[in-house]
């Protein structure tokens, strides 16, 4: 390979983790949820057979291509499996919020509840976009559709395995409208795609690499293979590898890969794919007759368990006066966050009141118990995020080894 198609970059990562006392006993499951949702929000593609030539291109070329991108009108299908190596996939779902198990916010149509399922298993899903006012996302099951439509000031959704429906208006722009059509950069922000490219790449040069790997085939267009991988040891994240089609500049294709290796961690992405403008009526929606529709102001103002839910949810916060802050440990890949839960609580005592026998055998599943400078814990696994509960109220958190977590907080404890 050329060596000017690969650069160097730095990424740091840092997390934010923000829960009541019960919340951070069960922070993995919610934690991998959330990555995972992240990745998803990439839209990728899984590649088809066929190597494409194309003329060399270097790294700030293809992150160039990337920034410059201004495709909003798409329809394709696209298929997404994950594999988080969560033992129990089942029971784990009644731990993570919108879980199959969980609260059901605003009925089984609740958008926050039926994407959850995304970060399990694999998924048929169907897109469409016509600008930033018009998007559908549908979830295909074998004999079952799942779809949420935002229709400029509306946003529903239907579920036809329920029949329910669920209805909420669309937030409105800084200038009032129902989507941000001129958003302004923030001061200091790279303003062009030369400039994003430049900035990402020249951040520093330790942690991360970039190259371009490749071409491939991706729902039948050429694309090139933008390849990251962290040059730190001790991380649980292999390579992020992402096909950028070759035309227009749009991602079609994203993997995770493990450190440890076998099946991607994330592998997602468009087996169909057209730019054309799809047609108005792929946005129309009106609730199927005799279907039952929940309205998301009803869920505001308390007229259902959600309200009440709601309601409380400021005495609820009051508990976080307590919550001590979050501290990043390490750079890059390898990043830690350390956690004091609120009042320097641990894990609750197996068999107690406070852990329903389920939700111990979940977590008695995914923990290895650990000792060392800091006392005794628990530390619990995925194949990305790993997490360290400490008997004395403390959680380290990051896509790093159980022995990086052990060593950060043997170092935390003198």
């Amino acid at each position: 390979m050329d060596p000017n198609d690969s650069a160097q970059t730095t990424g740091e990562a840092t997390g934010t983790v923000v829960g009541r006392r019960k919340a951070a006993r069960y922070i993995v499951p919610v934690a991998v949820a959330g990555v995972a949702a992240a990745t998803i929000g990439l839209v990728p593609a899984l590649a088809n057979s066929g190597d494409p030539d194309l003329p060399k291109i270097s790294a700030q070329e293809l992150i160039e291509k990337i920034a410059a991108s201004d495709e909003e009108q798409l329809s394709g299908t696209f298929k997404i499996s994950t594999d988080l190596g969560l033992p129990l996939d089942g029971l784990a779902g009644s731990f993570v919020p919108g879980g199959k198990g969980g609260d059901k916010d605003g009925g089984a149509a609740a958008p926050q509840d039926k994407l959850m399922e995304l970060t399990s298993g694999t998924h048929t899903l169907r897109v469409a976009a016509d600008g930033p006012e018009r998007q559908k996302l549908s979830i295909l099951g074998d004999a079952s559709e799942y779809s949420l439509i935002h229709n400029q000031g509306e946003v529903w959704a239907y579920d036809s395995t329920s029949d329910e429906v669920y209805h909420a208006e669309a937030p409105e722009g800084r200038d009032g409208g129902h989507a941000e059509k001129t958003p302004k950069a923030p001061e200091g922000a790279p303003a062009t795609p030369k400039d994003f490219a430049e900035q990402a790449l020249a951040a520093a040069a330790d942690t991360t690499s970039v190259t371009v790997d490749g071409t491939a085939q991706v729902a039948g267009r050429d694309a090139y293979q933008l390849l990251i991988k962290p040059k730190q040891s001790g991380s649980t994240i292999g390579s992020v590898r992402i096909a950028v089609d070759a035309e227009n500049g749009v991602p079609l294709k994203f993997t995770l890969s493990a450190a440890s290796g076998g099946k991607a961690v994330v592998d997602a992405g468009f087996t169909k794919v057209d730019f054309s403008r799809p047609a108005a009526s792929t946005f129309s929606f009106t609730p199927p007759k005799g279907a039952k529709v929940t309205e998301a102001d009803e869920l505001e103002t308390g007229k259902d368990e959600r309200g009440a839910a709601q309601k409380a949810l400021p005495g609820q916060l009051a508990e976080l006066d307590g919550f001590e802050g979050l501290n990043v440990i390490g750079k890059g890949w390898t990043s830690i966050a350390e956690i004091k839960t609120p009042g320097g609580k641990g894990l609750p005592a197996a068999g107690s009141d406070e852990v329903p026998a389920e939700a111990q055998g979940f977590l008695d599943a995914l923990g290895d118990k650990v000792t060392g400078k800091f006392g005794s814990g628990t530390v619990f696994k995925t194949r990305l995020v790993n997490a360290l509960l400490t008997d004395d109220g403390s959680v380290y958190v990051g896509a790093v080894t159980k022995d990086a977590l052990v060593r950060a907080a043997d170092a935390a404890a003198k």
